[in-house]
């Protein structure tokens, strides 16, 4: 009849919607794991970063931020949010998108306030032995690392660029696109599989 015609079809759309659902969030699982990834390779999957021109320390994460680990995605970009039939994904950090898209920015006057006050904050930070000398510490190294960059940027003349390379952490790549196929057909096949519709 045509009643249940109509309950059947609503049925089938039902589930059809569950296997979106189950599926974005299995794609939004792997996405927000490989995306924090690059962060831990310093590369865009299999390509990897751009290094600094001049960097004695290996140890230094080329995206840093707050403490000594770098930017993460918990810090950088929000875990992917599903709307309807897409995921999104923002960022916390006003300076993610020129580190993940590249670019140019022309040096201001506040811009070289801005790493002045941080050079002297880095400076100020450093702490001493009582008879004056440097502590020879993991912090005191990474705070001169900081102070000759806050320096370096103070003393750019206004009106100069700033170069910013492509690092990019987050967007689509051909590893993946081919895992998310897999995740679909695996999910696709599990659902023929649990749902037959020849009956």
């Amino acid at each position: 009849s045509r009643g249940l015609g109509d309950v059947y079809k609503r049925q089938v759309e039902n589930l059809l919607a569950r296997l979106m659902r189950d599926t974005l969030k299995d794609i939004k699982v792997e996405c927000d794991d490989e995306f924090q990834q690059n962060f831990q390779r310093e590369a865009f999957f299999n390509e990897k970063w751009q290094r600094r021109r001049h960097d004695n320390q290996s140890g230094r994460k080329l995206l840093h931020g707050p403490g000594t680990g770098g930017i993460h995605l918990s810090q950088s970009v929000c875990p992917g949010k599903i709307q309807r039939d897409t995921i999104t994904y923002t960022s916390t950090l006003p300076y993610a998108a020129i580190h993940n898209d590249g670019g140019v920015i022309i040096v201001t006057a506040k811009m070289k306030r801005y790493f002045w006050a941080k050079y002297i904050s880095a400076t100020g930070d450093i702490t001493y032995r009582k008879n004056g000398e440097r502590r020879a510490t993991k912090r005191n190294r990474r705070l001169d690392a900081d102070a000759e960059f806050y320096k370096a940027m103070a003393l750019k003349k206004v009106g100069s660029k700033i170069i910013i390379p492509r690092r990019r952490f987050i967007g689509t790549h051909p590893q993946l696109e081919k895992r998310i196929i897999e995740i679909i057909e695996k999910n696709l096949t599990e659902f023929l599989e649990e749902n037959d519709f020849t009956k």
